[in-house]
């Protein structure tokens, strides 16, 4: 009988795993089953962060310019991103749990028959022919009452989003689907995406994926307990320190197809390397936060700074500048200073010519 993996085998294999050789979009988005998306461009939006590094000559901007010709959605999963259709298709019809006014209904159905008069319509041309005025956001502020509603819509699944102009939703309208027949399928199903993407996973992150699932299914909460027991079942497992890790049974975290490359890597704050806090903090043992919403003078690391890998550490992180042509990066130590090794320093070389690269396309 094989040993038991070590936290260090685990550790190479999340990297190894969510790295995997760069290859298309689309089977890069079919491997990743979720992206997800964040509109801070610093240096670049979430996703284009994620993808360059597991798609062959990727470019930031492809996704929002190739969205139309792929086979996937923007919608709520875990969290609001991307992904595949088929995943979409279990999510839906979908039932809010914020129960809509007579009025918001037959406000949404004029729009409805307007968007399906109309194809492909922009949130500004919505407003300007029904012209719904301000409402009171979450927060407490004034939003414009027809991007409230049509964020709505989209939720919903009454509408989709067709496409981006200037990064501004443009909404169609969704075809119609029974949806799925089997619920506890379908929990699974969805379930097993999330694994798929951030294993290996301590039980607790297992679990708070596993209840994340109320953005995607919010008409299925009761669901999400029994979905966790099944999930834990059909998982392998292992204990480390008190820790229970799970990843899929039909993958060996000893394997030797999950082979680390001499690399370094600026990681998007929500690479699914990083993502999970928790997991971060017991393979690396120091706290990565995103700072982007921490007041200026309470940041420790910077607005937006990017996690630097090198091999399987996390070593420190990065705050990369690229306006009117100048990039810049800054980089920060956890120990306070870079690896001494030539071979870092040639790897940081080439990833910083691979940002610069990445960038230049989406430079203004």
């Amino acid at each position: 009988m094989p040993s038991a993996p070590t936290l260090a085998d685990l550790r190479r294999y999340a990297v190894a795993r969510s790295l995997f050789t760069p290859t298309t979009l689309p089977r890069a988005i079919a491997k990743l089953g979720f992206i997800q998306a964040d509109p801070i461009r610093a240096p670049a939006r979430a996703q284009d962060l994620t993808l360059r590094h597991r798609v062959t000559a990727y470019r930031a901007g492809d996704l929002e310019r190739r969205y139309h010709r792929l086979d996937i959605e923007e919608d709520f999963f875990i969290n609001y991103g991307f992904v595949p259709r088929s995943t979409h298709a279990l999510m839906h019809p979908r039932t809010a749990r914020t129960l809509w006014t007579k009025a918001q209904r037959a406000r949404a159905n004029d729009v409805l028959v307007f968007v399906r008069q109309h194809g492909v319509v922009h949130p500004r041309d919505v407003d300007a022919h029904f012209a719904h005025g301000k409402v009171t956001n979450w927060f407490g502020g004034s939003s414009n009452a027809t991007t409230q509603l049509l964020d709505g819509m989209h939720y919903r699944g009454l509408l989709r989003v067709a496409r981006r102009d200037g990064g501004t939703r443009l909404y169609a309208p969704r075809d119609e689907a029974p949806g799925p027949t089997d619920v506890e399928a379908a929990m699974d199903a969805l379930v097993d995406v999330a694994i798929g993407k951030y294993a290996p996973l301590p039980e607790r992150s297992l679990r708070d994926l596993t209840s994340r699932l109320y953005h995607a299914v919010p008409q299925w909460l009761a669901e999400r307990r029994a979905a966790f027991v099944r999930a834990r079942a059909r998982c392998a497992h292992t204990t480390i320190d008190g820790v229970t890790w799970y990843w899929p049974a039909t993958e060996s975290p000893r394997s030797a197809k999950f082979r680390l490359s001499e690399s370094v890597r600026l990681l998007a704050p929500f690479d699914p390397v990083v993502w999970d806090r928790r997991r971060f903090e017991l393979f690396w043992d120091w706290a990565y936060r995103f700072e982007a919403y921490t007041p200026a003078p309470k940041r420790v690391r910077g607005y937006y700074a990017l996690p630097l890998l090198w091999r399987d550490a996390v070593i420190g992180w990065g705050n990369v500048t690229a306006r009117h042509g100048a990039f810049d990066v800054a980089l920060g130590y956890v120990t306070g200073r870079a690896p001494r090794d030539a071979a870092y320093r040639y790897a940081l070389a080439e990833e910083l010519a691979r940002v610069e690269l990445f960038l230049g396309r989406d430079r203004e």
